[in-house]
């Protein structure tokens, strides 16, 4: 799993700790994540993204759009 993690908690003026505190975890969770280390599962990842103020589901929704459309326009992307 990708993550900005980092990149979210910076843009909030927020440490490891205090990211910790609001999903309720360690933050050797959080310090986990970021160093990828550790893939939350999906109730984690949706209480992660909910603390950012997330719309998780239209996230999961683009990037499958995304991955269908590379996948199916432009042709057979390398395949004989």
């Amino acid at each position: 799993m990708k993550t900005r993690l980092r990149v979210l908690r910076a843009e909030r003026h927020w440490s490891q700790a205090e990211l910790a505190k609001r999903v309720a975890v360690a933050r050797a969770t959080i310090v986990s994540i970021e160093t990828r280390k550790y893939d939350p599962g999906l109730a984690l990842a949706f209480k992660i993204a909910r603390v950012f103020c997330k719309d998780h589901r239209r996230s999961i929704h683009l990037r499958s759009a995304a991955s269908e459309s590379r996948w199916t326009s432009g042709g057979s992307r390398g395949r004989t």
